[in-house]
């Protein structure tokens, strides 16, 4: 068998590490060795109390400028059905030019990609500025204490980064497909709708809560909420559970609920949208004299990174690595930009994600050594001043 290069074997032991959120499974601390080895300065940053408590990694080396960071996370989403993968998910297995296990798309095998390509360039001796590397154990969980935690440390500290590349699986397809330059924001709502319960022989008795639930989904329910910008596609929003309480099959019931949640561009912000709601479901719940609870929640804002030096440099390195013209995008879900674009200019770009999250989780070994190829290209671009 073909010796692994650096980045392969680099991604096959963090695989090893069963690193399901929020535990770190030693992921955090074999890098923290091997980037010592490298001569980076590593800072051990625990957030959070008791089980909430999340660990996460700063490395740093150089003190010039520009600080380029790069941002990723260890944590990985569980397993699943064990036996339904064709091999081990935490055993880095080879084969058929394919590295299989849980992260491997998601991102333990960017991260390996990045380690790599600073290696190679710190021994090619041309660093000028600083490179450091954000690693958090929080993505895949409730991201309280992981990244948006570090922000704010990094701020304290005075160590916030002139620019920083997040290492997401953002290629749908082949590597080279696409960068994430933005993203969209999130809002989710608990519904809850009070009516009066009674025999479906004598509605007059009741007073059913569904007609009245129906009606304040409308706006919500698998609609398109603007006309898309010139980065975003429409805000859209969808429905994604509904119930009855305290029914039967000739009960009125006592009370309904329902959840959705609103994927939005920069066209709104949360408390646009909560107001138009809670303004909605008023008259409503008036109209229909129910009573209702609405429980809001948002991780995450919109944001975008506008084309301009460090999209085109990222874009610049992957043409000549690729001979491809990476799009631009902000589709899908969020990510921890979120959290670092508050501090410098963020974009996305790691190895294609078609697998990730899935059973037997896969990327092909030689697209990891083509992406730790990309980012040293990167460093190369973004460390001239």
């Amino acid at each position: 068998m073909t010796a692994l290069s650096y980045a392969v074997q680099l991604t096959q032991d963090l695989v090893k590490c069963p690193s399901v959120t929020p535990a770190q499974g030693g992921a955090l601390d074999l890098l923290e060795g091997v980037l010592t080895e490298l001569g980076f300065s590593c800072m051990r940053l625990p957030f959070g109390e008791g089980e909430a408590r999340i660990d996460n990694l700063f490395a740093k080396i150089g003190s010039g400028r520009p600080h380029i960071a790069f941002a990723g996370h260890t944590d990985v989403v569980p397993a699943g059905d064990v036996a339904a993968w064709s091999s081990d998910p935490f055993g880095g297995e080879v084969r058929n030019g394919q590295i299989y296990g849980r992260g491997t798309a998601d991102m333990k095998g960017g991260i390996a990609a990045f380690v790599a390509a600073a290696k190679s360039y710190l021994e090619s001796g041309a660093l000028t500025g600083s490179i450091s590397l954000i690693i958090t154990g929080d993505e895949e969980g409730e991201a309280r204490f992981g990244t948006v935690k570090m922000v704010e440390w990094l701020e304290a500290e005075g160590l916030q980064p002139d620019l920083c590349i997040v290492g997401e699986p953002t290629n749908p397809h082949e590597l080279g497909d696409m960068i994430k330059n933005g993203r969209r924001g999130s809002l989710s709502c608990q519904l809850r709708v009070e009516g009066v319960q009674g025999h479906v022989a004598y509605p007059h008795l009741a007073n059913n809560p569904m007609p009245a639930l129906f009606a304040m989904l409308a706006p919500v329910n698998s609609t398109e909420l603007d006309g898309g910008t010139d980065y975003f596609d429409p805000s859209t929003a969808e429905v994604t559970d509904i119930k009855q309480i305290g029914g039967a099959s000739n009960v009125i019931p006592q009370a309904a609920s329902a959840a959705f949640n609103i994927r939005f561009n920069t066209e709104h912000s949360v408390n646009s949208l909560q107001g138009w709601l809670e303004e909605h479901f008023n008259r409503v719940a008036k109209q229909y004299e129910v009573s209702y609870q609405a429980e809001f929640s948002s991780n995450a804002s919109p944001f975008i990174t506008e084309p301009g030096e460090l999209t085109t440099k990222m874009q610049a390195a992957i043409t000549r690595l690729t001979n491809k013209q990476a799009s631009l995008s902000t589709t899908g879900g969020t990510s921890d930009a979120r959290f670092i674009c508050k501090i410098c200019p963020v974009a996305e770009f790691g190895l294609v994600g078609q697998t990730m999250h899935k059973i037997d989780e896969h990327v092909a070994i030689e697209d990891i050594d083509r992406l730790a190829a990309i980012y040293a290209e990167m460093l190369v671009e973004l460390d001239r001043n």
